[in-house]
Formats: C-alpha cells, sequence, structure tokens
C-alpha cells in the first residue's frame, strides 16, 4: 500500500484540483492510501508518507517549519506547479519593494508576518521531482504517481513549446509579431495560447539552458516594447532558478 499526501502553501488550489480529475484511474491503480488531502476529505492523517504532492509557495515562517517537517516525514516529495517549482505569480513581489507592497495592499501591514521572499520548496528542502505547469497536465500528475510506484523516472517532455506548435501545425505567432516565450519554455500545456494566436507566457517553466538573451534580442528586433520581456519572464515562474541567475547577472 502506497501511502500519499497531498498539502497545500500560498496558491489558488488549481493544481490540487487536478487529482480529482483522475480519481477513476487512481482507483484503476490500485494499492494507493491518501492519508492527507485537506482539499479532499476531513479525516486527515500527518503521518509517514511514501510520496507527498506539495502545491504553493513557501511564503510565512510557518511555512518553512511545516514544508520540513513534510520533508522528513516522506520518502518522495514532488512539487506540483508554478508556485511550488518556482515561486509563483506571487513571487513578483521578490523583485519589488517588499514594504511598499504591505502598505500599498493592506490597511494594517503590522500584522502581516510573511517572509519578504515568496519561495519555491527547493529553497528549503531536497526535493524529489518538480511537476511544472500553472496549473499542472493532469496526464502528467498521472505518469508521476504510476512512475514513481513502478520505481522509474516519469517520462514527460522536456522539449520546447515550439515543437508542441509544430506538432499542431500552428505557425509561429513570434514571426506573426506576437510576443512568445515558447522557445525558452518547456512544453506540457499543448501549445494552448499559440493555438488560439497568443503568445506563451512560460506557464510550465525553462527548458534545460534556455537561450534567453537570444530571445531577448528578438524581442528588441520586433520592437516589442522595454520592458514587456522582462514583465511577462517575471510571471507565473518569477522565481524560477534559471530566471533568477539571469537578473543576478545583469544586475
Amino acid at each position: 500500500m502506497i501511502n500519499i499526501g497531498v498539502f497545500k502553501f500560498a496558491s489558488c488550489d488549481g493544481c490540487q484540483l487536478s487529482f480529482f480529475e483522475i480519481v477513476e484511474e487512481i482507483l484503476k491503480i490500485g494499492d494507493i492510501n491518501i492519508s492527507f488531502f485537506l482539499e479532499a476529505q476531513s479525516k486527515n492523517r500527518f503521518d509517514e508518507f511514501d510520496i507527498s504532492f506539495v502545491e504553493g509557495s513557501i511564503s510565512t515562517p510557518e511555512d518553512i517549519e511545516l514544508i520540513k517537517k513534510i520533508r522528513e516525514k516522506s520518502k518522495k516529495v514532488v512539487t506540483i506547479g508554478a508556485c511550488a517549482t518556482s515561486g509563483g505569480i506571487q513571487s513578483i513581489r521578490n523583485y519589488l519593494n517588499y514594504k511598499e507592497i504591505l502598505e500599498y495592499v493592506y490597511p494594517s501591514p503590522e500584522y502581516i508576518n510573511s517572509l519578504e521572499k515568496s519561495h519555491p520548496s527547493s529553497d528549503f528542502i531536497e526535493v524529489d521531482y518538480e511537476l511544472r505547469g500553472c496549473p499542472i497536465n493532469k496526464k502528467h500528475l498521472l505518469e508521476v504517481i504510476n512512475s514513481f510506484l513502478l520505481n522509474k523516472t516519469p517520462n514527460l517532455p522536456r522539449y520546447p513549446v515550439c515543437l508542441e506548435c509544430k506538432i499542431k501545425g500552428n505557425p509561429c505567432v513570434l514571426v506573426l509579431g506576437k510576443p512568445c516565450l515558447g522557445s525558452i519554455t518547456v512544453a506540457g500545456c499543448g501549445s494552448i495560447c499559440p493555438s488560439y494566436n497568443r503568445g506563451c507566457y512560460g506557464c510550465f517553466g525553462p527548458i534545460e539552458k534556455p537561450n534567453i538573451e537570444h530571445l531577448q534580442e528578438i524581442f528588441k528586433e520586433k520592437g516589442f516594447k522595454g520592458d514587456m520581456f522582462e514583465d511577462i519572464l517575471t510571471s507565473f515562474n518569477a522565481y524560477n532558478r534559471t530566471y533568477r541567475e539571469q537578473y543576478e547577472k545583469e544586475s
């Protein structure tokens, strides 16, 4: 029997909902017990876990303590979604003045006890696998569950969104004058946005060794407004390590 825990930190809950979409498939697998999942059940037990799935970014001191406890109790930890793997869209604040944001959002900021930055879980613990997306792909989630049951590495896309566009026969929206991060973003969404004549916003995060500088030059050549590249890059996966390194290098 495989014991699973599903945990939430700062997020919209969208990635957890993917579990509800694969309930029938999970039941067919058998030998799976989900002992902790606040979103789905009223009775929960924080025990030893074979696999813990973590959604959401680490945004408070209490979050740091909890994610470390989850790590201690889990044989495998899998982060699911952009928030857990890269800090999420809320990590846009990481590049802004934290104090000014608090005062702008909250009438009594002195009562807010949060971290200055929104962090992925991997900033505090060792993560065994990262499942990308905003939200994640339900088929990818099922692949991860099956793979860990079979003690093998999940077989998920590592190529860019551009290849998905080629397979679907989509014209290149970047060539057509739309800002697009498809060439540096890992596939998995089915190239949804380019299929509707919109540029890719990078929901699934960067591919391995993305050529960020080259794409940035293309944006300039296309005449996109000055900060557009940085604005799109620092959104869903704003605090991804690859993007962090890029900004540290430029600053």
